[in-house]
C-alpha cells in the first residue's frame, strides 16, 4: 500500500505548495482550466496599482518600463516552453494570436490551400482556422483528421498542420517532434497550441523544431481569469516577419507616429495594440512560482498523482471510463473520466469540496497540478468521488441543472 504521508513528507513541491493562496476545505483539480492563484500576484498588483499607476501615472511606461514587459514575460515563458531566447512575446489572447500565426503561415506557403487539424481540437482552433480560410478567399480550406490519419493527411497540398499538444477533452498527448518532422518534410508548416501543456510539463519547441506555437497564460502558468496569452515563431521566421493585425506598437518606431507602417524586427512584429499592465503584471508575478523549478521533477509527480488518483478511482468507482492514455508519454496531466452523468457527478463534488470541471458529453477532468497538490489531496479526492458514485448522491436534480459555464 502506498504511504501516502512519506510521499507528502519528501515531496520538493511542498515548498511550490507554500506560494500558492489556497481556500480551505478545497481540493482544487481544475488547475487545467484555471490555475490558482499565486500569492505574489496580490503584491504585486497591489504595488502596480498603488505605486506605479496611482503616483507614476503615465511616466511608469518609462519609470516601470511597461513597454517592454511583454517582451520580459514572454522570456520567463520561453524556458518553460523550450523556445530559444526572443521568441516569445506575451500579447492579447490564444484565439487572437492563432490568426496572426496562422495568416503570417499559409503567406509563407503560397499555392498550397489546405490546413490540417486533429478532428476534437479545441473549437476556438477550428474556428479560426476555418474564419481564416473564408477570410483569405483564395480558396483555403480547413481539413479535420482523426489523431491516427494526420501524418497521412500530410499531402503537397496542405500549408500547415495546426494541433494541440494535449486534447482537452481526454489528454492525451501527440507526438510533438514526430509530427512536425513529418509536416516539414511534406513541405507544411507547424502551428501547435501549447494551452494544456506550457507549464504543465517540459515543452522542447527548439527540439522539435516547431515553426509556431501559442498559448494561454491562465491554466498551468496560473495567470488569473483572462490572463494574457503569448506566441512563438522560430528564428528561421524571425527575419521579415509580418503578421497581418499592423497595429502600431508592432511598428518598428510606435512612438515615430508615421504614417506607413513598418514592420518592427524580430518577435516584436507580433505585438498589435497596447499591453494590458495589470494583466501581463499578474501574469509576470504568477510566473515566479516557477523559478529554480525542475519541470522534469514537476512530470514525474504529475505521474506519480496520475497512478495514486486512477488507481483509487479503479476499484472506488470501477464504472468510471477512463479516458485518458495510461502510457505517460501520451498523455499530457489531467484525467479525464467518462460517465453519462458526468455533468450531474462534477456537480455532486464541487458541493463537497472537490472541484473539477465537465466538457461534453460525457467527460469528468481532473486537473493533476503538481505546484500545489499534495498526495493527501489527490487520494482524498478519489475517496469522495468513489463515495459519490457507490451512493448514488449526484442523481439529484439540482445537480442536473446547467450553469452558463461549465
Amino acid at each position: 500500500m502506498t504511504d501516502i504521508t512519506a510521499l507528502d513528507a519528501a515531496d520538493p513541491f511542498a515548498r511550490t505548495r507554500a506560494l500558492f493562496d489556497l481556500p480551505d476545505g478545497i481540493i482544487y483539480l481544475d488547475g487545467n482550466s484555471l490555475g490558482a492563484l499565486p500569492r505574489a500576484v496580490k503584491g504585486r498588483m497591489a504595488e502596480v496599482v498603488a505605486t506605479q499607476w496611482g503616483e507614476g501615472l503615465i511616466r511608469s511606461w518609462n519609470t516601470h518600463d511597461w513597454i517592454d514587459l511583454p517582451g520580459r514575460v514572454g522570456e520567463r515563458i520561453a524556458r518553460l516552453i523550450g523556445a530559444a531566447p526572443q521568441t516569445v512575446m506575451v500579447a492579447d489572447s490564444t484565439s487572437v494570436n492563432l490568426f496572426k500565426v496562422l495568416v503570417t503561415a499559409l503567406r509563407l506557403r503560397p499555392g498550397r490551400q489546405v490546413i490540417v487539424s486533429e478532428r476534437g481540437n479545441f473549437p476556438t482552433d477550428a474556428y479560426i482556422a476555418a474564419g481564416v480560410a473564408e477570410l483569405l478567399g483564395q480558396g483555403h480550406e480547413l481539413r479535420l483528421v482523426e489523431a491516427g490519419e494526420i501524418e497521412a493527411a500530410l499531402g503537397a497540398d496542405v500549408a500547415v498542420l495546426l494541433l494541440t499538444e494535449v486534447n482537452y477533452r481526454t489528454g492525451a498527448r501527440l507526438d510533438m517532434a514526430g509530427l512536425t518532422v513529418a509536416a516539414q518534410r511534406a513541405g507544411a508548416l507547424t502551428v501547435w497550441d501549447l494551452c494544456h501543456s506550457a507549464g504543465a510539463f517540459p515543452v522542447d519547441l527548439s527540439g522539435a523544431d516547431a515553426d509556431f506555437a501559442v498559448g494561454c497564460g491562465y491554466k498551468y502558468l496560473n495567470g488569473g481569469p483572462g490572463a494574457p496569452a503569448f506566441v512563438y515563431a522560430a528564428p528561421r521566421h524571425l527575419k521579415g516577419l509580418r503578421q497581418p493585425l499592423t497595429g502600431w506598437l508592432g511598428h518598428a518606431a510606435p512612438f515615430s507616429f508615421a504614417e506607413a507602417y513598418r514592420p518592427a524586427t524580430g518577435i516584436g512584429a507580433m505585438r498589435v495594440g497596447t499591453p494590458p499592465v495589470l494583466s501581463m503584471s499578474a501574469l509576470d508575478a504568477a510566473l515566479e512560482v516557477f523559478d529554480g523549478v525542475d519541470l522534469s521533477a514537476l512530470r514525474a509527480k504529475a505521474d506519480r498523482l496520475f497512478e495514486l488518483f486512477t488507481g483509487e478511482v479503479r476499484w472506488l468507482a470501477p464504472e468510471l471510463e477512463l479516458a485518458t492514455p495510461t502510457d505517460a508519454a501520451r498523455r499530457g496531466t489531467q484525467v479525464s473520466l467518462r460517465h453519462p452523468e458526468a455533468y450531474a457527478v462534477m456537480q455532486a463534488l464541487i458541493e463537497r469540496g472537490v472541484i473539477g470541471d465537465f466538457r461534453e458529453p460525457d467527460i469528468l477532468r481532473f486537473g493533476l497540478t503538481p505546484l500545489y497538490l499534495s498526495f493527501a489531496e489527490v487520494q482524498r479526492a478519489a475517496e469522495i468521488l468513489g463515495e459519490v458514485m457507490r451512493t448514488g448522491a449526484w442523481d439529484q436534480p439540482r445537480y442536473k441543472v446547467r450553469a452558463k459555464v461549465v
